[in-house]
């Protein structure tokens, strides 16, 4: 499957303007494209990118929309971090209707094998590794080194924090999120909505909606 990747020439806005945005500016700085407008739902936040002007909310962005021709000539990514993998889906939904593109992202460093399905609007970040015949769905965050192994397979919504390092044969339901530095062993499955902590180790099965932690990692909330 081919991507857009390293050569996009496009211009770029991000919904979201905190440290996200910054990480995917200097992605899309080296696919020859660049950042010309921030979006985000907070009225108290600032952009973070020097010069580039910031909308808030649907508003804005309808506000942008008529300022421009062509909307479907430009891209746009998700520059929303941590555990909000359904608010990544719902704005992706939102970018769609006004006829922004959503392509994947793809660091110059990442390594992927050329089996890898990935869905619309995933960012697969500097120094990651993901391994043959695995599947990652739509809007989700391979971080900075994380490592996913053959076979694996990725819902929607999914956050693999940097670092964190998912083995063979491994599942991961819809919008959850793999804290940094985890480890999840060979053919582990993990729900839905989960969040696993920072560090910890992973050696069985994980319901829905739960947070572990810990070497094994256990259950703390639900």
């Amino acid at each position: 499957m081919t991507y857009q990747i390293r050569r996009l020439n496009k211009k770029f806005v991000l919904w979201g303007s905190a440290g996200h945005a910054k990480v995917l500016a200097d992605l899309i700085e080296i696919s020859n494209s660049k950042v010309i407008a921030l979006f985000d739902n907070n009225p108290n936040v600032l952009s973070c990118l020097p010069g580039i002007p910031l909308f808030y909310g649907e508003d804005g962005l309808r506000d942008w929309v008529n300022q421009v021709e062509n909307p479907e000539k430009f891209a746009a990514a998700l520059a929303i971090g941590g555990s909000q993998g359904k608010d990544r889906k719902k704005i992706a939904t939102l970018l769609s209707r006004v006829r922004l593109s959503l392509p994947t992202l793809i660091h110059n460093s990442a390594i992927l094998s050329d089996s890898v399905v990935l869905g619309r609007a995933t960012q697969v970040l500097a120094n990651s590794v993901v391994a043959a015949d695995t599947i990652i769905g739509e809007v989700c965050i391979i971080n900075n080194s994380a490592t996913i192994d053959h076979e694996c397979r990725i819902g929607n919504g999914v956050h693999v924090a940097p670092g964190a390092v998912l083995c063979g044969c491994v599942t991961i339901e819809d919008y959850s999120m793999i804290g940094a530095g985890a480890v999840v062993l060979p053919r582990i499955n993990v729900g839905k909505n989960v969040v696993i902590g920072a560090g910890a180790i992973v050696t069985r099965d994980i319901p829905d909606g739960v947070t572990v932690v810990g070497n094994p990692a256990k259950l703390i909330s639900e």
